[in-house]
């Protein structure tokens, strides 16, 4: 039980978890599962109905969501919360090092996990990385509490949260063993029997986590030996993880370095600052979360398969520096508040007009007389903020330019990763680009799924009661969509046959149903029949004739042709242009309300 004394630091913890949860939870069903959070949630549909499916190497979130299922049904919401609950559960990690990296800095770094943008994006995706880094830094915090038991169950849960572990894991053994090489003695007998008493210690004081951890898997990973698939999906995480260091992802690594300099401009100017003091005064805590930092960030960067995703491993203490870093100015002396508050509003005057004048670049070609008069303005501005705080150093004193200049760019930069935090759900825009998304959004499944519904309420008289063909197409995300049909899918359709509904990609004949007959009125965005075209069958074998309409289905931001003018609109509006991937529902002629109205004649 909390003493009276701890109670107001932890109430702290409590409101910064709130934050969280308010941004992680806000709309988390309203956007349609992409094909990689649907690739795991079907998994876990599967599982909640009985089946056996080949579970993925990411059996906790599989698992959990399979209970989420049974009991109360798929949806997007379900498919995404345990990600959500447990990244929000991350600002609690600081509590548990407050007595390593002290109150004011533990409390500054839970605020600044929850509204990180890409925590944020990571704990909004089903089957995300969010649960290892969660696990692991919980395992760590525990083993550093000598709470070895708790730190053993969260280290099985983290081993059974997908092959992201593997870069946590990495990370903190090369960070480690750096650390340990810098505290070497000097004496090589000493280093040697040092280290093995250490190792006899490290192995016999670990031992009651070794068993929990191995206990934790061995439940956890078989869900109390109801899906015991889950265990051999455990072991492929590894395999999994080496994979990827022989198939590169075509991501290159300056766009990891773009989305850390976009979302985290706070976090990398104040981390560069507690850099700088720290290496320069010797301050052990800086330097060693330095050594991760930087250990971490190179594993993430030369790794051939990286995302930008990846990027969660390096946010952590990339906040921790920041927070050691913006805990020591909070002391401003009571004579100077007047003056720093003075330069705080003109800190923010002038980036407020720097920003105004860096969005106008949008919609100007980049080589043209405006667009470099306006770069002119943007740097000008930039000189005239260091030339005042110059001034007022000259003027006043260093300490009133160098507090106010900082908390005015913590404030500007604070709402600046406010807005982005809310632009990582996806909700800010409808159109918008983020970086941390998945790379394909879906477009309009709404109403490919009313017009699926409605085809099959005018047809059986419910909306669910049409088995729905799928074929030439790869996308789990429309399995996910369609969950409440049968669905089948195929490579090709067989002549033989005449299903109500069927899906194709646009430009491909599948034998059977002629794509050139695609009819953009046939059916209407909203699932009514305008009677329009129809399109005939292409083989004499098939006694049906088909309706067709074509959807938005992927979209997929244009990374690799853009511009220095489109990455201005990305900045401002997180707007980009887009390939856009469309796909064909063909409807039987049969499953129309014209079609089954009998006709009179005069």
């Amino acid at each position: 039980m909390l003493s009276r004394r701890k109670l107001p630091e932890f109430s702290f913890y409590i409101i910064a978890f709130a934050l969280a949860l308010a941004l992680r939870f806000i709309q988390l069903g309203a956007l349609p599962l992409t094909d990689a959070e649907a690739t795991w949630a079907l998994q876990a549909w599967k599982v909640a109905q009985g089946a056996r499916p080949l579970v993925g190497p990411n059996p906790a979130y599989v698992l959990l969501t399979s209970l989420l299922f049974y009991v109360l049904g798929p949806s997007n919401l379900l498919a995404r919360l345990v990600p959500t609950l447990v990244g929000s559960a991350l600002v609690f990690v600081p509590y548990l090092f407050r007595e390593r990296i002290k109150a004011r800095p533990a409390a500054l770094l839970a605020v600044f996990l929850a509204v990180d943008p890409g925590l944020t994006a990571l704990s909004r995706q089903a089957g995300s990385a969010i649960l290892a880094i969660t696990f692991i830094l919980f395992a760590w915090a525990y083993f550093y509490n000598k709470k070895q038991r708790v730190g053993g169950i969260f280290v099985g849960l983290a081993l059974l949260s997908g092959p992201a572990v593997w870069v946590g894991l990495l990370g903190l053994g090369i960070a480690w063993a750096l650390r340990q090489g810098m505290t070497r003695s000097p004496n090589p007998d000493e280093n040697t029997k040092g280290g093995l008493n250490a190792l006899r210690s490290d192995l016999k004081q670990f031992t009651p986590a070794i068993w929990y951890g191995l206990g934790t898997i061995l439940l956890g990973g078989t869900l109390f030996f109801l899906a015991p698939n889950g265990l051999s999906a455990w072991l492929s995480s590894l395999p999994d993880y080496f994979k990827g260091w022989y198939s590169p992802s075509g991501v290159p690594a300056g766009r990891l370095l773009f989305a850390l300099l976009a979302y985290q401009p706070l976090a990398l100017i104040l981390a560069l600052l507690s850099l700088v003091r720290g290496w320069t005064n010797g301050l052990r805590r800086v330097i060693m979360l330095s050594v991760w930092l930087l250990v971490i960030l190179l594993l993430v960067l030369f790794y051939p398969a990286r995302q930008v995703t990846d990027l969660g491993w390096v946010i952590v203490p990339l906040w921790a520096l920041a927070a050691l870093e913006l805990a020591r100015h909070f002391e401003i002396p009571a004579e100077i508040t007047r003056e720093v508050s003075g330069v705080i509003v003109l800190t923010l005057i002038i980036l407020t007009f720097a920003w105004l004048d860096l969005a106008s670049l949008v919609g100007l070609p980049s080589a043209s007389a405006d667009a470099n008069q306006r770069l002119v303005v943007f740097l000008a501005t930039i000189l005239l903020l260091i030339l005042s705080l110059g001034l007022v150093a000259l003027g006043w004193t260093v300490k009133i330019a160098k507090l106010g200049g900082l908390w005015g760019l913590v404030v500007a930069l604070g709402v600046y990763t406010l807005a982005m935090a809310w632009g990582a759900t996806g909700l800010r825009t409808p159109q918008g680009v983020e970086l941390w998304a998945p790379r394909a959004r879906i477009g309009e499944a709404d109403l490919m799924l009313k017009s699926v519904d409605q085809l099959s309420d005018w047809s059986n008289g419910q909306k669910d009661s049409q088995s729905v063909t799928i074929v030439g197409l790869d996308s789990p995300a429309l399995e996910w969509l369609l969950r409440d049909h049968h669905v089948t899918t195929a490579d090709a359709l067989d002549p033989s046959s005449s299903p109500p509904l069927v899906i194709t990609p646009t430009g491909v004949n599948t034998v059977g149903i002629t794509p050139t007959g695609v009819n953009t009125v046939g059916i209407t965005p909203t699932g009514e029949n305008t009677g329009g075209f129809t399109p005939q069958v292409n083989q004499p074998k098939l006694a049906s004739s088909y309706r067709g309409q074509d959807f938005v289905w992927r979209q997929i931001p244009a990374w690799d042709i853009v511009v220095p003018s489109n990455w201005i609109d990305w900045l401002v509006f997180h707007k980009l242009p887009q390939d856009s991937e469309r796909i064909i529902l063909w409807a039987r002629n049969d499953l129309f309300l014209d079609a089954q109205t009998p006709s009179t004649t005069p």
